[in-house]
């Protein structure tokens, strides 16, 4: 999806870096040279209740400083949100769901007050447990929602995402290295799901 700017909301738990990740995203566009915004919205603070963070990303200064109502992609890091909380409310028909689950597109599908556009599943669990040895949504989170709205290149992610560790984990680079895996792991998870989804001609 091309366009001055883009949307995105996430929906998570207190505690698995939703409000995090939408900071950490905010961060790396900007200094790829976007106009960018990213912040919570506030409820009850408490490990495991559901919280909601957004994201604006944009190629000119962003004048608009209200929530986001029809956002064009959806993050979703714990799809258990998804059988009591409607995650595609105001979601563009031409945008995209980003769900961190084990199920298949269709088992999420159904799931979707009949949400017609693009889906997409990221089993965050394993990427990340393969790439760092324990679970943490968040690295393949970002990368799925690079790679699903391309607001920023494989590239120019991968880049200031490795600064940002660099930063973060300086006195760990082990722990750099494993978030980097699961970043490339991503890309490449959601370039598979895209050629078997065109294979079996569908789409995402």
């Amino acid at each position: 999806m091309k366009k001055d700017m883009v949307e995105i909301r996430w929906h998570g738990r207190g505690g698995q870096g939703a409000k995090t990740a939408a900071l950490l995203l905010a961060d790396v566009a900007f200094k790829a040279g976007k106009y960018v915004q990213g912040f919570p919205e506030y409820g009850p603070e408490r490990m495991g209740a559901p919280i909601t963070a957004y994201n604006r990303i944009g190629q000119s200064p962003i004048t608009v400083h209200s929530n986001i109502y029809t956002p064009d992609y959806v993050v979703v890091v714990d799809d258990g949100l998804l059988e009591g909380t409607d995650v595609t409310q105001g979601l563009k028909k031409e945008g995209a769901l980003i769900v961190n689950t084990r199920r298949s597109r269709q088992e999420i599908r159904a799931m979707l007050h009949g949400f017609a556009g693009s889906v997409y599943t990221v089993d965050a669990r394993e990427i990340s447990v393969r790439a760092l040895g324990k679970y943490y949504p968040n690295s393949p989170m970002l990368a799925a929602v690079a790679a699903v709205s391309g607001v920023m290149t494989q590239e120019a992610f991968l880049r200031e995402m490795r600064e940002s560790y660099a930063h973060k984990f300086a006195k760990k680079p082990e722990v750099i290295e494993g978030n980097m895996r699961a970043l490339e792991m991503t890309f490449a998870a959601i370039r598979e799901g895209e050629e078997a989804a065109a294979n079996r001609g569908f789409c995402a």
